[in-house]
């Protein structure tokens, strides 16, 4: 698998002594008092809005792959960013206006851009893009720069969304609608698939597809299948190309927790920024018992629990001081992740807990709030948190990227907003029918091995109806002892609502809507043995 990076400055990096001596010399280096949970929300997705909005060449919409002077365009960066762009309009920070002359210059350029397989002097090939472009040219950044079909199906996701975002009869808002149509229906996927059962990865003019795979197993690539197969152009065979893509699929179980593995938290992230997997299930999942939304997040609380497991090893890895994914690192760039542990030299990077706010908000939340209180001197910047950090080598990134800010902005965006990128993505009718040919139909949500299953509804509370309250329902398979608890957003418990022995089959208990602060909570159900299963809930 791969993961956005330009092809120099990997690891651009300051010794940790001498970055919080450049903070003192040009910022208050004190953290800063503790905020609010929605107040940081707000911040971090203000500060990734802006790096797309700055980054950025305004002349072609190419966004750079990292805030390094010099850097490449990194097409998946501009998928993000065109996502980040509309989250940056709902909340007031860029105007419709500015924005949509910007997607639309974007989409130009991709649609325009010479296609051909010269080694020069071209944006793509057969549709496709290559992974870096040239941010002042809009061609291919590098001779050994690749025809990257992944990179180019996070970029669809973005101008899909845009799509979606800019729904008017705006004479632009309908140009930007023709062009993302125009520029996803031209993509050839079967030249892609070069006579294979999968999709390649990647091809180059000077070799073709000599030295690369295909995309099995689960990852990052899962939008790429689905968007292959959604195209009412150039689909790939449907049946084929979905067993292809499940056939090295590898289940485990780590502490308490079954799951696809895949160690590198990004690949449990990235097509989870558009899809809602909450409700729908292929073979494979229904065969499981669960989805891809629930398969996420048990990767990232096994993942949470190795970091509790190894402070020992790792300087500073803690309940709240966690998230491993690809990133720069004190020698240079790798994959990090675990479980199993992959690459794990104690580098951590923001991105991955955060961006994990929509699995696990009663593990990220936490995480946040320590970034923020106790790391802010060194970690962040004008465009939010940098790339990583790590405690036991004393190092820490300079770099922003795109890749990194942009997953943190979209999944707080479904967080605080009831899955606003997930809605606009999942009314498009390719998606539907990429997911319906894939297999996918309605099932279950929320629901553990241990036959315990979770939701949390909303309800008004007379006569005040600013106030609301919640009612948990929540599913139990068998008899069994189970606990019900409530937790504020640093982890702390503030209820125990249910202890005890409790029948089989539907049950409702309401929350003491009365007895709560206004903020989000974190509802917890724990079965008999041990499984958990969370949902938040914002009191108002």
């Amino acid at each position: 698998m791969t993961r956005s990076r330009s092809l120099s400055n990997l690891a651009r990096a300051l010794p940790l002594a001498a970055a919080i001596a450049l903070a003192l010399m040009t910022h208050d280096a004190r953290p800063a008092l503790a905020q609010s949970t929605e107040a940081l929300i707000d911040t971090v997705q203000h500060a990734g809005v802006m790096y797309f909005w700055e980054q950025a060449n305004p002349s072609n919409g190419l966004i750079k792959d990292r805030s390094t002077p010099g850097s490449l365009c990194s097409i998946a960066a501009v998928g993000f960013g065109l996502s980040a762009l509309c989250a940056g309009v709902d909340h007031g920070w860029l105007t419709r206006e500015q924005v949509r002359a910007r997607v639309l210059t974007t989409l130009n350029t991709f649609w325009t851009g010479p296609q051909g397989t010269a080694a020069t002097g071209t944006i793509g090939y057969k549709g496709l893009y290559y992974h870096f472009l040239n941010m002042n040219t809009a061609t291919r950044g590098a001779t050994d720069v690749e025809l990257s079909t992944i990179d180019t199906a996070l970029l669809f996701a973005g101008i899909l969304d845009a799509k979606q975002y800019f729904d008017t009869g705006d004479p632009d808002e309908v140009q930007i609608r023709a062009l993302a149509d125009s520029i996803y229906y031209r993509a050839d996927w079967n030249f892609a698939r070069n006579f294979n059962q999968g999709i390649l990865m990647g091809w180059k003019p000077e070799t073709g597809f000599g030295g690369f795979g295909q995309w099995v197993g689960y990852n990052e690539a899962m939008i790429l299948y689905i968007l292959a197969i959604g195209s009412p152009t150039h689909p790939v065979p449907a049946v084929n190309a979905w067993a292809k893509w499940k056939s090295n699929y590898q289940w485990q179980t780590h502490y308490g927790y079954s799951f696809l593995i895949c160690p590198p938290l990004f690949t449990h992230q990235y097509t989870h920024c558009w899809i809602d997997f909450r409700t729908i299930q292929d073979s494979y999942t229904r065969i499981q018992g669960t989805t891809y939304f629930e398969n996420s997040r048990r990767a990232t609380r096994a993942q949470h629990e190795y970091c509790i497991a190894n402070p020992a090893v790792w300087t500073g890895y803690s309940d709240s001081l966690w998230g491993l994914t690809a990133s720069d690192d004190p020698s240079g760039y790798g994959a990090h992740g675990a479980p199993p542990a992959q690459n794990d030299n104690g580098t951590i990077t923001p991105t991955a807990g955060l961006s994990s706010i929509v699995f696990t908000p009663d593990l990220s939340i936490p995480l946040l709030h320590n970034l923020w209180d106790n790391w802010r001197a060194t970690t962040w910047g004008p465009y939010g948190f940098k790339d990583a950090f790590n405690p036991y080598w004393n190092w820490v990134d300079t770099d922003y990227l795109g890749i990194d800010q942009g997953p943190i902005v979209i999944m707080f965006e479904n967080y605080i907003k009831d899955g606003a990128v997930w809605k606009r993505m999942m009314a498009n009718a390719d998606i539907q029918n990429g997911l319906a040919l894939a297999g996918f139909t309605a099932g279950t949500t929320g629901v553990d091995p241990g036959g315990v299953s979770m939701g949390v509804f909303l309800s008004p509370v007379a006569p005040n109806p600013v106030r609301s309250t919640s009612t948990v329902h929540f599913r139990l398979a068998r008899a069994g002892r189970v606990q019900l608890s409530v937790y504020d957003v640093r982890g702390r418990r503030i209820a125990l609502l249910v202890d005890g022995e409790r029948g089989a089959g539907e049950q409702a208990i309401t929350l003491p809507g009365d007895d709560l602060a206004p903020g989000v909570y974190n509802v917890r159900l724990t079965s008999a043995d041990g499984v958990a299963t969370t949902r938040f809930v914002r009191v108002r």
